[in-house]
């Protein structure tokens, strides 16, 4: 019964045949819709990937509905790429850093790259600059790389809300290395992280202070901390940089037997040093493959990406509710006017959810 319910919302089925023959048909049609959709995702087709990535990240009821059975469907075809986060202050050369060191790697490696770059999007609006594909446009231009920008929704620290559902997807296609480039602010660096096998930093030299923007607590996420821009005349500051940082990561770290992080100067914009860079990230790999920890590490990962889901549809599921949202005008009023403390707010309003209130009504 549910893939009718599926068939009449996604392709808006408007018949009127008899209950059991409807059912049959938009079980059969969905069914097929699905198939094809599986089977294109698996052949590389591009098309039937952003189509199913476009399922993954629209909040649509019945969008979600779809993808929770394609990720199904496809997840046994996942998880063998290379998964790398890079994040770093605007204006360090992410996407310039992907896109040679991407180019390289299908030349030279003959890699299969995939991107997904985080836009930052307007707390207002939702909207999204979305201009990561036009800056990687010789990367974007290869057909051993698919590029996908997509909007951060508001989601916490610039992560998209499915960038992991997304990653799934990529790895089921066949793309063996995947980038995910974040907006590079608020929580962003420990978000990506959670989520990738290697944790990339950049920054930029030449500033007048060679330890900064970066917080001690993103020090201690890094695995590879890459010092951009060494070209130009700023070689003698990126080198200054590097051991400051090796210094500072020393100290900072504390300590796993599985890996030292490494700090390494590279110029995107002249391809020097994307060859230390890459032998860096699988040295990472196969420490922690060696250690035993890469599968554990993987679990973990798949256990908080459960949690998650399961926060975010609780907090749907409170917002939707009638009781809640008859109640929520005058809560809100008496927050935004000081009279009522969010904490104490915020138990009322699970108590209406739950159906219940305070005095027990």
């Amino acid at each position: 019964m549910r893939h009718w319910i599926w068939s009449r919302r996604w392709s808006g089925v408007t018949d009127e045949l008899p209950a059991n023959d409807a059912s049959r048909e938009g079980e059969s049609s969905i069914e097929g819709e699905l198939r094809e959709l599986v089977d294109g995702v698996l052949g590389g087709d591009r098309t039937t990937l952003g189509r199913v990535l476009t399922l993954v990240e629209s909040r649509r009821e019945d969008h979600q509905l779809l993808a929770r059975e394609l990720l199904m469907r496809l997840g046994p075809h996942a998880g063998g790429s290379m998964r790398v986060g890079i994040s770093g202050l605007p204006g360090a050369g992410k996407s310039t850093l992907i896109e040679s060191l991407g180019s390289w790697l299908i030349e030279t490696k003959g890699r299969r790259i995939a991107v997904l770059a985080v836009d930052p999007s307007s707390v207002q609006t939702r909207g999204s600059i979305l201009g990561d594909k036009t800056r990687m446009n010789q990367l974007a231009q290869s057909d051993s790389a698919f590029i996908r920008p997509s909007p951060s929704g508001g989601s916490l620290g610039g992560v998209a809300l499915r960038t992991q559902e997304a990653i799934l997807v990529l790895e089921a296609a066949g793309f063996d290395t995947v980038f995910v480039e974040t907006v590079g602010v608020g929580q962003s660096e420990a978000a990506v992280a959670g989520m990738v096998d290697t944790f990339v930093v950049l920054l930029v030299p030449g500033t007048g202070d060679e330890l900064q923007g970066i917080k001690r607590g993103n020090l201690e996420l890094v695995d590879i901390l890459v010092i951009n821009k060494a070209d130009g005349g700023l070689e003698p500051a990126a080198e200054r940089a590097r051991r400051d940082y090796a210094v500072a990561l020393h100290t900072l770290q504390s300590g796993s037997s599985d890996w030292s992080p490494r700090v390494l100067t590279v110029s995107a914009q002249e391809g020097d040093g994307l060859e230390e860079l890459w032998a860096a990230l699988c040295a990472h790999r196969e420490a922690v493959t060696a250690s035993g920890n890469f599968e554990p590490v993987r679990r973990r990962q798949r256990l908080d990406w459960m949690w998650r889901l399961v926060e975010e549809a609780v907090v749907r599921e409170v917002r939707q509710n009638p009781r809640v949202k008859d109640g929520l005008g005058a809560i809100e009023e008496r927050v935004g006017t000081g009279t009522l403390s969010p904490q104490v707010a915020a138990e009322e309003i699970l108590r209406i959810a739950r159906g219940s209130s305070r005095d027990g009504s």
